[in-house]
Formats: structure tokens, sequence, C-alpha cells
């Protein structure tokens, strides 16, 4: 059996807990601590070391999502998180557009831990103040070879089609290697 080890990262409060746990098969092992900074109260905890979760694909495939949390304060996670990573996923808040540059930013970061392949998922695209995609783009300086995906974090299928997204990348690399 093959296991993949996939990191969903991102900036504060884009739904990176939500996401992992609309598709685990498993209860996701969380982190979540109480926010104490008023600045963060937008929810009521925060990811604090990481979110585990499971998906098994068929009999020979397994996928292992690592969640990251998204505060600054806790980023010396990510590199540890990114460790043996086949691939990444940068989920954005698309409502919020307040946290483009510290996604652009995570997305550097782990660029620079691992030249993997990555695709970068545009949540809360079912609300009506949501940014359109080619907007997004800009705003993130994203270029066109760059998958930019809708998703809802909270909807099984928009969270699959990001994954299998993120896994026709990852096999093209195995291919061409």
């Amino acid at each position: 059996m093959q296991t993949v080890k996939i990191v969903v990262t991102g900036p504060f409060n884009a739904g990176k807990t939500a996401f992992i746990q609309t598709v685990s098969e498993i209860d996701v092992v969380a982190t979540e601590r109480k926010i104490t900074s008023e600045a963060e109260k937008v929810k009521d905890t925060t990811t604090v070391a990481m979110d585990f979760g499971r998906i098994t694909v068929d009999e020979d495939l397994v996928l292992y999502l690592f969640g990251t949390p998204g505060q600054r304060r806790f980023d010396f996670m990510w590199e540890i998180l990114s460790e043996g990573m086949l691939g990444f996923i940068v989920l954005v808040d698309s409502t919020r557009p307040e946290t483009f540059r510290e996604a652009r930013s995570i997305l550097e970061t782990f660029r620079a831990y691992a030249p993997t392949p990555y695709v970068v998922a545009a949540n809360k695209q079912d609300l009506p103040e949501a940014w359109d995609l080619d907007d997004m783009r800009i705003a993130l300086r994203l270029p066109p070879e760059v998958p930019l995906l809708p998703c809802v974090a909270t909807d099984k299928e928009s969270v699959k089609n990001v994954l299998l997204e993120l896994l026709y990348r990852i096999l093209e690399e195995i291919e061409a290697q």
C-alpha cells in the first residue's frame, strides 16, 4: 500500500481544519486551543500544532492529510509538517482579501521547503462576498500554470476535487522522473 503525505496550509481562519474534517475517514486528530488574542476572535479556537486526517482512496493508496496552524507564531510547525510531503494545498479565504498577502507568503515558504506539486484553493466560494477566481489570481500573483481552484471546505465533493487535482499533479511529476 502506498501512502501519500499532503499538507494543507494557509492563513488563519482559511478553513484548513474544516477541509480535513470534511473528507477524513477517521476522527481528525486536532490540536485546537482557545483563542486568547482579541484581534483573532473571529472564531473560538485555533490550530496550534496540526490537524491529521486520513483517506483511503483504494486498496493501494492512502492519503495522510496534515493541516498546519495558520498563525505566524506557530510557523515553527510548518517546516516539521512539510518533511516528506509529496504535495501541498494553500487554502485561501476568498472573502478576506486582507489575508491574500499572507497566503502568498505561506505559498513561497512552502515552495522553499520542498519543490513539490501544489495547488491553491479559493475557499468559501459559496458566499456572496467571495472574490472571483480571476481577480484572486491577480491579487495572489499566481502564474497561469498554478491551479487556482474554487472550494467550499465543508462540501465533500469540492474538497475531493481539490485533492484530485493535486494528486494528478503529483502523479505527473512521478511519471516525469
